[in-house]
């Protein structure tokens, strides 16, 4: 079982990423998938999450109207399109996967928002 962040990098303050998470060894489309966010000297932070059809979506407010989550259930892959990217958006990007007792996270990807 694993997933796989990436998409991540150095990108200038009003700029976008697209982050992607790659699920192996389990079927995505029964799981609930999040990102999260950490920050250096912060607590992780819910960014966004997505249902399992994708039908519901939910955002952290300071990201709303920003960020787009969404999925595909048959490549297994679930997106972060993040746009008008601010220096505060810098951190480390994990997805995660919820399904009742299961609970899986991705290693992360490194986010770096500076001019």
């Amino acid at each position: 079982v694993q997933l796989v962040e990436s998409g991540g990098g150095l990108v200038q303050p009003g700029g976008s990423l697209r982050l992607s998470c790659v699920a192996s060894g389990f079927t995505l489309s029964s799981y609930t998938m999040r990102w999260y966010r950490q920050a250096p000297g912060k607590e992780r932070e819910l960014v966004a999450t997505i249902s399992s059809a994708g039908s519901r979506t939910n955002y952290v407010d300071s990201m709303k109207g920003r960020i787009t989550i969404s999925r595909d259930n048959i490549k297994n892959t679930v997106y972060l399109q993040m746009n008008s990217l601010k220096p505060e958006d810098t951190a480390v990007y994990y997805c995660n996967a919820g399904f009742w007792d299961r609970n899986y996270w991705g290693q992360g990807t490194q986010v770096t928002v500076s001019s």
